[in-house]
């Protein structure tokens, strides 16, 4: 598992809980006056009034992981790694602080196409500098078409492994990684805490979705996924470790699975022409995209669903 998604354990997910601390101060009581005795007296013979019973506690909320959730996103994960090529368009939009207080929203597109085991193309028209980052089983290149520069290297044998040798050695890293790896279903619900169904929906993507929420110790996810074609429409994502709880959405679209690709969409003749740079991490991260999960293999088998629902 390449865990540097939107699936990730760098932020500490954290259910809502709430304290509160009370302080009574203590001082001596004033004297009585006399004219106060008797009332005082009679109220002191009066019968008290009985108590009013407690209030029952409300039940601690129970984490589940819902079969039906599960197997939704089973099947999406099935349908992913079944394919042997497959293009799509992920639109990512990230909330950053800003010193108004409301955060600000950036956005960012990526065309991507796969070929499995071992090609693959990402665009990045904006908004910010353009970029390319290709891959053919042998050799990547990110491209800066704007600057008319190539950082290249040799590349392992997969796309896993070429995913992964890219952030260990240049910080590259995409928010929808996830999709890509030869297991899906293990990336998505590597340490699953709660999982539920949610409902059906018909605004998104201009289809009918199931919707569903997942969450692990790191991270609350909502999750849309296809009714017909059982593949990820959006997914939405805020991790309570941070403190402004800020949110990351990310649509897909334009998908295409199965198509025919041709050998020549995984490289680019202009970017191979351009002088080259070092292929190694840049100085500064773009701000709001941090690489959100690990980066080693994952040898914990998949959360077993349990029967109880939230």
């Amino acid at each position: 598992m390449i865990e540097f998604g939107w699936m990730g354990r760098a932020l500490a997910f954290v259910m809502g809980s709430a304290f509160a601390i009370t302080v009574n101060a203590q001082s001596a009581a004033p004297a009585t006056p006399a004219s106060a005795a008797a009332p005082a007296a009679k109220a002191a013979k009066a019968p008290a009034k009985a108590a009013k019973p407690a209030k029952k506690a409300e039940p601690a909320f129970k984490m589940v992981l819902e079969p039906k959730a599960m197997d939704l996103l089973k099947t999406m994960s099935d349908r992913l790694a079944k394919a042997k090529a497959m293009s799509f368009t992920a639109t990512v939009g990230y909330e950053y602080p800003s010193r108004l207080g409301p955060p600000i929203v950036y956005t960012m597109r990526y065309d991507v196409t796969m070929q499995r085991p071992d090609k693959l193309k990402i665009l990045m028209p904006g908004d910010g500098p353009a970029s390319e980052f290709y891959y053919d089983g042998k050799a990547m290149m990110a491209y800066a078409p704007a600057e008319n520069l190539v950082a290249v290297s040799a590349a392992p044998p997969t796309v896993e492994e070429a995913l992964k040798f890219a952030y260990n050695s240049a910080a590259m890293y995409f928010p929808f990684v996830d999709l890509l790896v030869d297991d899906p279903y293990a990336a998505l619900t590597d340490g699953a805490i709660l999982a539920f169904y949610i409902g059906p929906s018909i605004v998104v993507a201009g289809t009918k979705t199931e919707m569903l929420a997942w969450a692990n110790k790191d991270v609350f996810l909502q999750i849309w996924i296809g009714s017909d074609d059982k593949l990820p429409r959006r997914v939405r994502a805020v991790f309570a470790a941070d403190p402004q709880q800020l949110r990351h959405e990310l649509d897909l679209s334009n998908w295409k699975v199965g198509s025919d690709i041709t050998p020549d969409t995984f490289t680019s003749e202009k970017a191979q022409m351009a002088p080259r740079i070092a292929f190694k991490s840049p100085t500064t991260a773009p701000p709001g995209m941090k690489p959100l999960v690990k980066m080693t293999p994952s040898k914990a088998a998949p959360a077993k669903p349990q029967s109880k629902t939230p």
